[in-house]
This record gives C-alpha cells, structure tokens and sequence, in this order.
C-alpha cells in the first residue's frame, strides 16, 4: 500500500477528530457546565471531563467563585437634603448555575444595577451622620435587599462595603466648625463639673475645720511653712490665734490706760 492509499480516508479522518475535540469539555473544579439539549435544559455538568455532542447539545460555562464588583460613584441625597458622592464594593457568587444562566441574561450586570440602586435608594433614609458613623449597620442592609433579590437568579451576595463617602468642601468646612464647637462645649462642661467638685470639697472642709478648734490654728501654721519655703525672700511674722481673737472680741478697746492729769489745789 503507498500513500495515495490512504488519501481518501484523510479528510473524513480529520474531520472525525475535530467532532471528537469540540466534543470533549475538561472542567476545572470552580467550573460547571449547564447543559442543553435541542435547546432545552438538560443538566448541570462537572468538574471533571464531559461530552457534548455537537450541533445537538449546547454549554454554558459558570464559575462558582467569589465575584468582586466595584459599584461605581453613586449621587445620593441623604435624609437632610446633603448631596455626597458614595462608592462600594460588592462580593457574590453563583449558588445555582441552572438559574443563574436561565432566569437572567447576564448576571453580573444585572446584580452590578441592582446593587447601584439599592445603595441610593437605603443611604437616602439616612442621615449624613449616620452615613459616616453607621456604616457596618448600612452595609448589612443592603447585603440583605440585595440578597433576597438575587435569590431568584441563583446568587449569594456574601458582602457589600460602602469604600468611600466623598462631600463637598463647604459641606467639610461645616463639619469641622461643629467638631470644633462641640470639643469647646465638652472643656467647658468638664471644666464646670470640676468647679462644682471642688467647690462641695471647699465645704466639706470649712466644716471640718469649723468643727475642730485646732484645726484652723494647724491649716495657719501650714500655710507659713509653704510661704516661707517656696518664697525665701519673704519674711513671715506667725501671728498668735490668741491675740487675733482678743482683737476681734475688743476691737476698740486701749491696750494701755492713759493717766489722769493731776488736779492743781
């Protein structure tokens, strides 16, 4: 036999081993395959090796992985009528590749649109302090809506993080002024708080003192002691409690008795 032979049977030959090769899917295991058959739905395939006969059965690759989606800047207007500029990231996968390729056209897209709207329509109940100091709580609810919406095409949204919430510069002007305004009003309520602590413990003592006879005599000689250490230029004269109270008692009264001029006969 020569090769001329072998002629004819070259082209059905090639032919035979493309059908085979567009036949043999290799799945890796991330990946599943839903099936068709003249169109219909037939089953859902893989990982591993599968045969598709060509022209009769169709497939449609899935991936099972985690999905990042970034939402792109959304314009919101909050509660108070404050415009901010927000942007998030959204992370899902396909749970159900049999609904995810039947009962939406494109998944991806169609999750990336609903997240954007979901994300104006829940931070517009909010107020803009909220929005900046409630974010763990804002990002459950929209991984909640967003997620039993989702449940019908087959996708798990495990998270959504609100990344930035952007203003405008007069807006963060305005923040700073009421940051501002409000450490004042904190220094001096503490600063007040403080005087009235003091000012029981001021009493409290008067009343110790006024309670003990000895207890104010002990406080004066204290006092000389820190005057004559911190200041030693200062001369200090003690004064005795006992001449203070005879002066107080007798304000008026002559320490030294003048003498009677004598009478002339």
């Amino acid at each position: 036999m020569n090769l001329g032979d072998f002629i004819p049977y070259l082209a059905p030959t090639v032919v035979l081993l493309l059908i085979l090769g567009s036949a043999i899917k290799i799945l890796p295991e991330y990946e599943r395959g839903v099936v068709f058959f003249l169109g219909r739905f037939q089953a859902v395939k893989g990982p591993g090796l599968i045969i598709v006969i060509p022209g009769i059965q169709q497939i449609e690759r899935v991936d099972l992985r985690v999905i990042t989606l970034d939402v792109p800047d959304q314009d919101v207007i909050s509660k108070d009528n404050v415009t901010v500029h927000v942007s998030a990231v959204l992370y899902f996968r396909v749970v159900d590749p049999e609904k995810a390729i039947i009962q939406v056209e494109d998944f991806a897209n169609a999750t990336g649109q609903l997240a954007q709207t979901t994300l104006r329509s829940v931070l517009g109940k909010h107020d803009l302090d909220e929005m900046l100091s409630e974010r763990d709580k804002l990002n459950e609810d929209i991984q909640e809506i967003i997620d039993s919406q989702t449940e019908g095409w087959g996708i798990k949204v495990a998270n959504v993080e609100i990344k930035h919430v952007d203003l405008d510069e007069s807006m963060i002007r305005a923040i700073a002024r009421q940051a501002e305004a409000e450490r004042e009003r904190r220094a001096k309520v503490i600063h007040a708080e403080g005087e009235l602590q003091a000012s029981k413990k001021l009493v409290e003592a008067a009343e110790v003192m006024s309670a003990e006879a000895g207890a104010m005599q002990l406080r004066y000689l204290q006092t000389l002691s820190d005057m004559s250490t911190k200041n030693a230029s200062t001369i200090v004269f003690p004064l005795p409690m006992d001449l203070l109270q005879n002066f107080v008692k007798n304000p008026l009264a002559p320490t030294v008795s003048p003498k009677k001029p004598e009478q002339q006969d």
